[in-house]
């Protein structure tokens, strides 16, 4: 959540800073803004809105400077308003700070800082901060650079929560200053000039030599120079990575939002979660990444999968498909409620932790506290640098690209993908045959062409989209695999055209939520040809019974039963149950996304929502 830029260099600072700010937007929309020194003056122009109204702002109130910071926000503390933007200021007006994160004691901080005389313009935890760095390098008798990294590491002795920060302050003209506690920032080198980000994206089409600042450390930027140090003002060792990431990988191309890029992308993002992982002659998943050897693997009781939101629903797949393959134990947690709830595990325990970005704090605590207690812990993530990623005990990379679209799509069926390699390998160790083992890698194998065949239904599924768009309510159910997908689907409407949906296993359908049925509320089911396929025939037939509209996801090849009874069909192709989450996905994405088509919605930005959660 949040976007942080920073530059300092030979160049004009304000089109580099606009031009990140742009590409870190989908993190945060709700207000943007700018800081810049220039001949000893500070000058901040900022204002709520897209980043837009900042471009706006400062063609009426134009800037030019070689040195400064920038945020776009999804506001935690206050409102979204003019005084609650960043970049906020410190008692002087010398000083400006950008802040992502936040800061958990800034009520008793604020209390402390006002009996001693200091006013306060906004609502933030952020302008606390910023005050709180000012007092202690207003006391220091020098105002110099190295005093003012002193205030940093001061005031930051006194915070207790996240952050990733950046700053300047007018009387040190030639210093940015970064600092990251549980809140990613990155630092980019060039020549002559560096970069300070959130994302690697908004400095990517500058320079591909970056450092990952790792948590409590602080980096003060020059333009010839950068110096990495921790709180207690020691030089802390570093690496300095090559980004692969390629620019033009963060546009949208032909397609009018990033969400439908994303789902047209899904052919090519499952084949490379697959790619160089399988293994024909041992009829089984080759993950080195895990950094277990096969006795470890084999000798593994209990499996963990933790993550929120859609992973969390990858999650759920995952523990079907663990225990139906491999028939290993396999329980789902929310990572919000792992890092709190005593979990007991035995010590044959294995945890995998899901996050795209791989920075979701939620998901971060788990793996902390999972592996505070002893447990190995692995990584399932799409960024190769990430905290997660970097942390964890091993792990598999996604390799699915940069997902841009606040509603994830991609990144779904790669880590359902990962999963299911996973079942394969733990599978292949116990009862599973070479034989089936064969049989599941050509199935995979076969995947990507099934997912075009699904994508080529698109625009049946926008027309049977913009038929319901106006609907208030919607439910979605499915049973055994699909139950997740159902939550997935309902969670993706809701995210993008905030109609309130919501997913059931099929057969709770009478338990209750059947009191929701009626002619204005739809039911979108999963009912693939599978072992419970006359089990979703009755759920529809109950729903169908008291007049609601059925809209059904059904498989090519055994479609007459549903046809009979169902308003719309829409047909997979034919897969193993263990693959139909993939495939049914892909239907129920475009779906929402063409639903919120149909409303005008901001499909790509929608409302509160930002990319990833970096804050509890």
């Amino acid at each position: 959540m949040c976007g942080i830029v920073g530059y300092i260099g030979a160049k004009n600072t304000i089109p580099i800073l606009l031009e990140g700010l742009q590409r870190l937007e989908y993190r945060g929309y709700d207000s943007s803004g700018i800081a810049v020194v220039n001949h000893g003056e500070l000058s901040i122009r900022k204002t709520p809105g897209r980043i837009q109204n900042l471009r706006d702002l400062i063609i009426k109130e134009p800037l030019e400077a070689h040195l400064g910071i920038s945020h776009t926000r999804w506001a935690t503390h206050g409102e979204v308003t003019y005084q609650n933007a960043h970049p906020h200021l410190d008692a002087s007006g010398r000083l400006a700070l950008v802040h992502n994160g936040v800061i958990e004691n800034y009520a008793k901080l604020r209390a402390q800082l006002q009996e001693e005389g200091h006013r306060f313009q906004s609502q933030t935890d952020t302008e606390v901060l910023a005050h709180l760095i000012g007092r202690a390098f207003d006391l220091l008798s020098e105002k110099t650079e190295k005093a003012l990294i002193a205030a940093v590491r001061e005031a930051l002795r006194r915070v207790d929560g996240t952050y990733g920060i950046a700053l300047i302050h007018a009387d040190v003209p030639e210093l940015v200053i970064g600092a990251r506690r549980g809140s990613p920032l990155v630092l980019g080198i060039g020549v002559g000039e560096h970069f300070l980000a959130s994302d690697v994206s908004a400095i990517v089409m500058h320079t591909r030599d970056v450092v990952y600042l790792n948590d409590y450390e602080i980096v003060s930027l020059r333009r010839d120079a950068f110096t990495i140090s921790n709180l207690q003002g020691n030089g802390t060792h570093y690496n300095v990575t090559t980004v692969d990431e390629l620019a033009h990988d963060m546009d949208k191309g032909i397609y009018p939002h990033y969400m439908i890029k994303e789902i047209f992308e899904q052919a090519h993002t499952v084949h490379e979660a697959m790619r160089g992982r399988l293994s024909l002659e041992e009829a089984t998943a080759k993950l080195g990444g895990l950094e277990m050897s096969n006795a470890e693997l084999r000798s593994v009781e209990r499996v963990v999968l933790s993550g929120c939101g859609t992973a969390m629903h990858a999650a759920m797949v995952g523990e079907y498909l663990i225990e139906s393959l491999a028939q290993v134990p396999t329980e789902c947690e929310f990572a919000s409620e792992f890092r709190y709830r005593n979990l007991p595990m035995t010590k044959d325990t294995l945890v995998f932790v899901l996050s795209q970005s791989g920075e979701t704090a939620d998901t971060l605590a788990a793996l902390r506290e999972s592996q505070r207690k002893g447990h190995r812990t692995l990584g399932i993530c799409n960024n190769v640098a990430s905290t997660i990623a970097r942390e964890s005990n091993g792990g598999v990379y996604m390799h699915a690209g940069p997902e841009i679209g606040v509603a994830a799509t991609k990144s779904f069926t790669s880590q359902v993908t990962i999963l299911t390699l996973i079942a394969l390998l733990l599978g292949r160790m116990r009862h599973l045959s070479s034989s089936e083992g064969t049989k599941i890698i050509a199935e995979l194998e076969a995947l990507p062409e099934k997912i075009k065949k699904t994508l080529e239904l698109q625009d049946q599924i926008a027309a049977i989209a913009r038929s319901y768009a106006t609907s208030k309510v919607m439910l979605f159910m499915g049973r055994q695999f699909n139950y997740p997908v159902a939550l997935e689907g309902a969670l993706k409407l809701k995210e993008v055209s905030y109609i309130a949906a919501s997913g059931y296993p099929s057969a709770e359908l009478k338990h209750g939520v059947i009191a929701l049925v009626n002619e204005e509320t739809p039911s979108l089911v999963i009912a693939p040809h599978d072992a419970v396929f006359s089990k979703n025939l009755s759920s529809i037939q109950e729903v169908k019974a008291r007049k609601g509209p059925v809209i059904a996801i059904g498989t090519q090849g055994h479609s007459s039963e549903l046809e009979s009874m169902c308003d719309h069909l829409i047909l997979i192709p034919q897969a193993p149950d263990y693959l139909t989450p993939i495939l049914a996905a892909i239907p129920l994405q475009l779906f929402a996304y063409h639903t919120a088509v149909a409303l005008g919605c901001d499909v790509d930005k929608p409302r509160n929502l930002a990319k990833s959660v970096t804050v509890e």
